[in-house]
């Protein structure tokens, strides 16, 4: 959420900032429901002033020879009605003050300086590229037709015990689908300084109106029907940085480089905005699988992890030998809380492009003051704002399309990458 002071402070460079977006932020029914906040304010202070008065009036009533009883029944009923109008004005400074917020959980975090004009991912800037696109000898075959002649790939199935978008997955191609977890898990703990995590699959409204799912994007969830308002995760982003909620961090927990944490876990998503896009194969399904890093550090470091963080991410492409570009995401294509991201694109032979595998992003204290995740600063002694980032190092899924593709020969067998053949009993070829 942004900072209420800042918004305050200047309304419309606010609303100028968020235009990079394409978003038009209300400033006229922001000024306006900040000035009912402040009047009642104002109101009730004047009120607590006649009512401190009012309370030293028995003397003077006394003195002006009335009786004490009376005296005390005049000034109580007097005190009575300044009460209840103090209650009355308290009552409507906290509805405003709820509508002021609720206002602003709906407005997405201001892009920082260095992002990009534009309206779409057209608009998108690489700002780096990995290797060259690879290049085949034979006409590509995209994943599902491969995966399906290997036996090992099973749409209809999925289809049979669920629905569309989900798969079944058998042998050697689900062995590479762990391996990937394993092989991920392995690097960003054991070279890349994360420690490993579990949570929930479940998480309630707080945890995801804290990293800005709510109320922006409930059509997107999978919601329970049970009375706690339980909903399925769509990235462990929701319960890895929800870790970090109404706590306080000592200085000396966040270390040199902050916290840092790695997760695996499926994913849930309606994908209710996206009808038509991506229903071959599983570039886009209900439930995938991702290796999330997520960061808490200090607001003067947040830049540069940033750049730390995706460059973690792009390791594991480069392990893999995936050639793939790194895009800094314009205005119009930035989500919703964060203030910059890069997106890392994976060359999909079958499709002669490259496709999104990962988004890094920096969401500066946005999430943290929704949460309020801060930390103690040793200089002042006083809690502050951290900030947070989150990137997919990698979505498990989208990293199999991309060997399958991309180490496909001729014949529909596979080349297993040599750094996945200590976690597939090493294994050099997938094979009918």
């Amino acid at each position: 959420m942004l900072d209420i002071k800042v918004v305050r402070q200047d309304p419309q460079a606010v609303a100028d900032a968020l235009k990079k977006r394409g978003f038009e932020f209300d400033v006229a029914g922001f000024v306006a429901l900040d000035a009912r906040r402040k009047q009642a304010d104002v109101e009730s202070q004047n009120l607590l002033a006649e009512r401190k008065a009012a309370s030293k009036q028995i003397g003077a009533l006394i003195g002006q020879g009335m009786s004490v009883d009376d005296a005390k029944a005049q000034v109580n009923e007097t005190l009575e009605k300044i009460a209840a109008q103090i209650d009355d004005l308290t009552g409507e400074a906290k509805q405003v003050q709820a509508e002021l917020e609720d206002l602003l959980l709906a407005v997405p975090n201001i892009p920082a300086d260095e992002v990009p004009e534009g309206a779409s991912e057209d608009d998108n800037v690489e700002v780096a590229s990995w290797g060259e696109p690879t290049a085949l000898a034979f006409e590509a075959k995209d994943h599902v037709e491969l995966g399906e002649a290997l036996g090992e790939m099973d749409f209809e199935t999925a289809g049979k015990i669920t629905g569309s978008r989900f798969n079944v997955m058998y042998g050697n191609v689900a062995r590479m689908h762990r391996a990937l977890i394993q092989f991920m898990l392995n690097l960003h703990t054991g070279e890349h300084g994360y420690s490993e995590i579990y949570v929930p699959y479940i998480v309630n409204r707080d945890s995801l109106r804290g990293t800005g799912q709510l109320p922006k994007f409930e059509e997107d969830l999978f919601k329970l029907e049970t009375d706690q308002g339980y909903y399925l995760i769509p990235t462990a982003e929701v319960p890895v940085t929800n870790v970090g909620r109404d706590r306080i961090f000592d200085d000396a927990e966040l270390g040199e480089q902050g916290v840092k944490f790695a997760c695996h876990t499926p994913c849930f998503r309606s994908e209710a905005g996206s009808y038509g896009r991506d229903t071959r194969g599983i570039i886009r399904q209900h439930q995938f699988e991702k290796v999330e890093l997520v960061q808490f550090v200090r607001p003067t470091q947040s830049d540069d992890a940033l750049e730390q963080l995706t460059g973690h991410a792009e390791k594991v492409l480069q392990r893999l030998n995936l050639p793939y570009r790194k895009v800094i995401l314009c205005g119009g294509d930035i989500g919703f809380s964060a203030r910059k991201t890069y997106d890392l694109e994976v060359w999909l032979p079958a499709q002669n492009t490259y496709r999104e595998i990962s988004s890094c992003s920096n969401f500066g204290d946005y999430q943290a003051r929704r949460m309020q995740a801060r930390w103690r600063n040793p200089e002042t002694g006083k809690p502050e704002l951290l900030h947070t980032l989150n990137g997919s190092g990698l979505a498990v899924g989208r990293t199999l399309v991309a060997i399958m593709e991309n180490y496909q020969r001729d014949d529909g067998s596979i080349e297993v990458p040599e750094a996945l053949r200590p976690y597939m009993g090493g294994a050099e070829v997938l094979s009918a």
